[in-house]
């Protein structure tokens, strides 16, 4: 079982008390923009193996939304963060980065 720190109220939440919310990090499009946008970002995202950055919400707790970041392979948990930062923490990258030489947010993102 995913068991995952809400960064607000501190409670360690089993993955049944959240609710998943898709990738972290990503500009969300809106209804209102040309088609061929709103399909790229419906349809075509990466989904490698490994860390990945995700949305949560605490939905049995505090209500919040938040960032976990975590592998896809082992469901280890490297952290998590205020859904408020534009990027990972650093002490969150410095472990992923620890555990996984080849990741970099900017590559994970897709700038690289």
């Amino acid at each position: 079982m995913l068991i995952l720190e809400c960064p607000y109220c501190g409670v360690k939440a089993e993955e049944t008390e959240l609710h998943a919310g898709g990738q972290a990090h990503i500009k969300r499009e809106t209804v209102g923009s040309d088609d061929d946008s709103f399909e790229h970002y419906l349809f075509t995202r990466a989904n490698p193996r490994g860390v990945h950055l995700e949305r949560w919400r605490h939905a049995n707790g505090c209500g919040k939304w938040f960032h976990a970041a975590r592998s896809t392979t082992t469901l280890e948990v490297f952290g998590t963060y205020s859904a408020q930062t534009t990027e990972p923490p650093k002490d969150i990258v410095d472990v992923i980065t620890a555990k996984n030489p080849d990741w970099s947010f900017d590559q994970w993102r897709g700038l690289s």
